[in-house]
């Protein structure tokens, strides 16, 4: 089966998602977690600063905006109102369009992202996608949602490493064919490289100085 893998912020989304959807969660359910803003200002300092990296960024961001745990019956309802928001309001009608291309082509629609998972496979769900790959947040012992990733943050080299894990738990090692790859920022050069055809979607600077090296496909999408 054909693959096509698209990241999601700012390629499938027009905006980003994380910081939106923990002020969504914080605005809902707990307006108090606001004070902390400038905590969370001070984080992003310090992330530029490379004092942390962006792994530990989202953590600190998640335990300032969402709390260190959150049991799920009061998580599901703000990851679902958060989609519903997203597929609305901030989807790029060229990945719409992209997704329905490549549905008719009868390949399998996989989304790879950085953002947490929980709240990323609801917005794929909203937008017909088959799999979602991203970071995995750690589960407590009733599973409630605590401020801490499992595993890998979904970014750069780790993203390609996250994919080759669900080929191969997926069963397709060696049995996938064809894969295209949508992104829109530089970080997902190992993810370009490993892919049969590289799609740079509205891309920053940097990415469409290499796909132009490159000579991969340069796609705007509004």
């Amino acid at each position: 089966m054909d693959l096509a893998i698209y990241d999601m912020d700012r390629t499938v989304t027009r905006r980003a998602t994380f910081t939106p959807f923990l002020l969504h969660c914080a605005l809902r359910r707990a307006p108090w977690r606001l004070v902390f803003l400038p905590l969370v200002i001070l984080s992003m300092l310090a992330y530029l600063a490379k004092v942390i990296d962006r792994a530990e960024l989202k953590e600190i961001n998640h335990a300032l905006l969402l709390g260190r745990s959150t049991r799920p019956a009061e998580l599901l309802p703000l990851v679902a109102g958060f989609a519903d928001r997203q597929a609305a309001t901030n989807i790029r009608p060229g990945a719409r369009a992209a997704i329905a291309r490549d549905r008719a082509q009868g390949r399998r629609i996989v989304m790879a992202t950085a953002s947490y998972r929980f709240y990323a496979a609801a917005i794929a769900e909203r937008l017909g996608f088959d799999d979602v790959i991203g970071t995995n947040t750690i589960l407590g012992l009733d599973d409630s949602v605590l401020c801490r990733i499992d595993g890998e943050n979904c970014y750069a080299e780790a993203k390609l490493r996250m994919i080759a894990d669900w080929v191969e738990k997926s069963g397709l090692t060696g049995r996938h064919g064809h894969v295209r790859f949508y992104s829109d920022h530089v970080s997902d050069a190992p993810a370009f490289e490993w892919s049969d055809e590289p799609v740079a979607v509205n891309p920053h600077a940097k990415l469409a100085a290499l796909a132009r090296e490159r000579g991969w496909q340069i796609e705007d999408w509004g």
